[in-house]
């Protein structure tokens, strides 16, 4: 385990390199940031040189991979850092120098046990992309197929785990303050940050999750997921087929080939909306680097890479998300605040009235405009400013889903500044309420409960039979008479004297006081 002193001397490093990037000057000047943790950051920063503009991805970008991670899980808390920190976060490109080939090399060899030769026909020296955890390369299988291959980096998962274990002892360290800190639940922030990270570091996961997705959109048109090799996939290697395309993030080439630009945000924002509520199951990093358009204009298909991480929503939340949103695009803030209730995402000491007056002030700004005339900054703020309002403690399992959809309304305003995001998910929304909670539904919903019941009632029988055997075979024996053992007797005789005994002592005790008290009175 890190001694206390490891902790601090890295936090003081760290802390100089957010300082020279500026990163430090929102804390000091946020008034609910915990008086403690500014007077750290003033002795952080003592000495530097800050730039006028505060540059928190450079500053995450050159702490290293674990940072970077971090980085990408705090832009999706306004709440924590402020919302100018968020969305430079946002930009946060997750890449480094790549590690030297002879590294990757001997890293596939040890892993599948047999030399490169005879795993690929060849492949690229020079990786197409180099990230913070693993790194890709371009090859070709034996038998001629041009796939991408993903390698980890060596010795990723011991620098990540002495860094997180860092945040850990921070993150703690914060909370017990109390108040905002508590509140805001960094714990829970770096549990998610490790738990969404390690499951990075089993790249066979990533190929799961990649599977089940595809399933999942199966029947969904204009978007494909690209097919795994599982038989040169291991924990540290993943081989996927190579895609061609153009990504999403060069606008320039999109238009160039006569791409349908809002046609294509439109068709974005709802293949998230299916994955998310729909399914339940999402893509949770859906950049401008991971997002491929591929076919001609009139018959165009996206296609996602990278499933590192990967989100999931059971359905009784995706009902309670799906309400939320149908709410806040009709108005119907009564609704939306008893769905909060209901969830137990606001504390039963307030009231359902005056969270549905406090979501109409930020609602009602937004509805009816298209993006590029509404200010995020005021939407968030008012929103943040609600959650603290009303005591809300943050939802863990939510923080993916927040950081996807802003990632996606990105990508949609980028490919048309027009559009209106309430819009285009209002009508598919609806559809999906009305089909999981409509009269049908809920039929259905009743039957397949019933059948489930009367499923279980043979397993429940035999449990019952096991517990309470039937009686048969020998007649069962006639009560015997009680008979006292003389161990027993004795031990309870011994008490009994034993209580005797402690009573006069108590007696005495008793009756010396009193004589005692009356001589000197």
């Amino acid at each position: 385990m890190t001694s206390t002193p490891v902790h601090i001397a890295r936090l003081l490093k760290w802390g100089r390199v957010l300082a020279r990037h500026g990163a430090l000057r929102g804390i000091e000047n946020d008034r609910n940031a915990p008086a403690p943790v500014k007077r750290l950051c003033r002795i952080a920063r003592f000495g530097t040189r800050q730039p006028a503009e505060p540059d928190y991805a450079g500053a995450f970008q050159e702490i290293g991979p674990a940072a970077i991670k971090l980085g990408q899980a705090l832009a999706t808390r306004p709440d924590l850092v402020g919302e100018g920190p968020a969305h430079n976060l946002l930009t946060l490109q997750d890449s480094l120098p790549p590690v030297p080939f002879a590294a990757i090399r001997a890293q596939i060899e040890s892993t599948f046990g047999r030399p490169l030769e005879r795993i690929f026909a060849s492949i690229e020296e020079t990786p197409v992309g180099a990230a913070s955890i693993a790194q890709v390369h371009r090859a070709v299988t034996p038998d001629g197929r041009d796939v991408a291959v993903k390698v980890l980096r060596p010795g990723i998962r011991e620098q990540f785990a002495h860094d997180v274990e860092t945040y850990e002892w921070a993150a703690a360290h914060l909370e017990a303050l109390g108040n905002e800190a508590a509140r805001l639940r960094p714990r829970a922030v770096i549990a998610n940050l490790k738990r969404w990270t390690q499951r990075e570091f089993d790249l066979r996961r990533e190929a799961a999750s990649a599977s089940e997705l595809a399933d999942a959109m199966k029947g969904i048109e204009d978007y494909r997921v690209p097919d795994i090799d599982w038989d040169r996939t291991n924990g540290s290697v993943l081989t996927v087929e190579w895609i061609d395309g153009i990504k999403m993030s060069n606008l320039a080439a999109l238009r160039e080939a006569g791409h349908d630009m809002p046609k294509l945000a439109r068709r974005l924002v709802l293949t998230f909306l299916t994955q998310a509520i729909a399914c339940g199951f999402f893509h949770a990093d859906m950049h401008q680097g991971n997002l491929f358009v591929q076919g001609a204009p009139e018959h165009t298909t996206i296609v996602a890479i990278d499933f590192g991480i990967m989100g999931r929503i059971n359905r009784q939340a995706r009902l309670w998300l799906a309400e939320i949103l149908y709410g806040l695009t009709t108005g119907n803030y009564r609704r939306v605040a008893e769905i909060h209730f209901e969830a137990q995402y606001v504390p039963s000491y307030h009231t359902v009235e005056e969270f549905a007056t406090a979501l109409r002030a930020v609602g009602e700004p937004m509805r009816g405009k298209p993006v590029s005339e509404l200010s995020v900054g005021q939407m968030l703020d008012g929103l943040f400013a609600i959650t603290r309002d009303f005591d809300m403690a943050v939802q863990p399992h939510l923080l993916l889903l927040q950081k996807t959809m802003v990632m996606v309304e990105g990508l949609a305003t980028a490919l048309d500044p027009e559009i209106n995001m309430w819009d285009v998910a209002a009508p598919f929304v609806k559809d999906w309420i009305r089909d999981e909670l409509g009269p049908e539904a809920m039929i259905v919903d009743r039957v397949r409960e019933d059948i489930e019941t009367l499923m279980r009632l043979p397993a429940l029988v035999r449990r019952i039979e096991d517990r309470f055997p039937p009686k048969g075979g020998a007649p069962e024996q006639a009560p015997l008479p009680e008979v006292e053992l003389i161990w027993e007797r004795r031990k309870r005789e011994s008490n009994h004297w034993g209580g005797y005994a402690l009573a006069a002592i108590l007696g005495g005790a008793a009756a010396w006081a009193l004589t005692y008290w009356t001589l000197l009175n």
